[in-house]
Formats: C-alpha cells, structure tokens, sequence
C-alpha cells in the first residue's frame, strides 16, 4: 500500500480531474475532490470535451443522468483521454435497471480503453453478464463478493471496484477486500459517486497501478467516513463531516488505517 504517499503526490501536484457526471453529485464528487485536493472540472458540453479531456490528468465518466447528448460527449471525452494518455474511471450508474442505461454502460466499456470501473454489485454483476436486482440505481440483495469483481474484471478488460459493505478491486487475478467505511456512508447520496471521483484522483497520480491506486482510493474514502462518523451520528450533518474529513487525511497515517485482505 502506497496510499499515504500517493495522497501526498495528489495534494502537492493538484492534478485536474475531468468529470462528465450527473446533475444529481455534480455538486458532491466536485467538492469531495476538493476537499482531497485534486481540482474538479465539470464540463460535458460536446464542444469542449475532447479538449478538456486532453488536459487533465484523469477522466470520470458517470451515467448516472442521462442523455443522448451526454453519451456522444463522454464517448468524444473518452477517446480523446485514451489518445492522450489519460486514465479514464467509468461509473456504471444503475446499469442494470433499464435497457437504455445498460446499453450505454456497455456501449463505453466496448468502445473506451478504460483503467477502472467502479459500481455496485448490480451494476458490475449486469455489465460482467451475471444476473443482479436493482431498484433505480440501488442493488438489491447480497454483494457480489471478490468471484465477482475478478470475473468483472476479465469480463470488462480493466479493473472492477465492487463496492458495498466490504470492497472488491480485481484486475481479473488478485483480488484485495477493503473493509473500511462506515454504514452511514450508504444514507448519503452521491458517495458511491464520490467513490468513483475519488479513484480518478489517485489514477491522476498513478496511472500505471490501476489495482493498487483503485483500492488506495477506496481506503481513504472509507478511512474518511470512520472519521466522519466520529463527529456525526445521522446523514445530514454526516454529509457535511465527510467533506472535513476528506480534507482531515493524514498520509502519514494512512496506510496503517488500511483495512484490506
């Protein structure tokens, strides 16, 4: 686990983290990567993207509102990233729940080189070709566990971030559990997205890693919430503390924090 000095890369070179997200987080994954100390940029009009993809150092893609419209822009921003290097996270937003979200997860998995994607159960479940319930974008039932993550991650061809009660990260072989975090994270909207954004930020630092920056990025945000459950006891003002905690990461600290197998 490098987590702490990678935090520590992240704040000092403040990378900038290009995010075509949902009106929904746009909001929540813009200050959580403040707060971290990467720069968030929200552009997904068509006619900037490919240029903003360029220039940043990761690319979040989210599906989690959508529009034809979008899908050409992430589509333009995805394969204008891969030419220039640049990582890109897919978050498969309730995938699984209707034909038009499926079809468009899978449409940017097949045509987009990608280092991540980062889902629930369901969602991974329905793009590695397993059956899932799903009610919205929320998974139903148990998590998928590290089987699935691993045959996600063959299946997809990147990395596969299963999150839940306990995380899964595979890169089609190893497979490593993450048990930080705490359940007040899942009575808060947005945090699996801020999860997503937050895997961007440290891909912007370590591209090359993909498995070990995905789960560094899981551990600080779940290291976040135990922090954050600390000052808070409902969602409300939890959602305010997480911030603060994002902020409050210590890399010294860090990786002696890191709950995984």
């Amino acid at each position: 686990m490098n987590a702490g000095a990678d935090l520590a890369a992240l704040r000092a070179r403040k990378p900038l983290v290009h995010q075509i997200t949902n009106f929904v987080v746009m909001n929540e994954t813009a200050n959580a990567t403040l707060a971290l100390g990467a720069l968030p940029v929200m552009a997904h009009a068509v006619q900037e993207v490919e240029e903003m993809a360029r220039a940043a150092s990761a690319l979040v893609l989210n599906i989690g509102t959508l529009s034809d419209e979008w899908v050409e822009s992430m589509l333009r921003a995805g394969r204008a990233a891969n030419a220039a290097g640049v990582p890109v996270v897919l978050d498969p937003v309730g995938a699984g729940a209707t034909a038009y979200r499926t079809e468009t997860a899978r449409t940017l998995v097949n045509e987009l080189e990608l280092a991540v994607v980062r889902g629930n159960s369901a969602e991974i479940a329905t793009l590695a070709g397993r059956h899932a319930e799903i009610r919205g974008v929320e998974a139903l039932g148990e998590g998928g566990g590290p089987e699935l993550a691993r045959q996600a991650a063959q299946v997809l061809g990147s990395v596969a971030a299963v999150t839940g009660p306990v995380d899964h990260v595979s890169d089609g072989e190893r497979v490593l559990a993450i048990a930080n975090g705490h359940e007040l994270m899942a009575t808060v909207t947005g945090t699996g997205c801020m999860a997503t954004a937050i895997t961007g930020c440290f891909l912007a630092v370590r591209s090359e890693s993909p498995l070990e920056v995905a789960t560094e990025a899981l551990v600080a945000f779940g290291v976040a919430g135990e922090d954050a459950a600390r000052q808070a006891s409902k969602p409300g003002s939890f959602h305010v503390a997480l911030y603060d905690a994002l902020y409050d990461l210590d890399p010294a600290t860090l990786d002696s924090r890191a709950k995984v197998e």
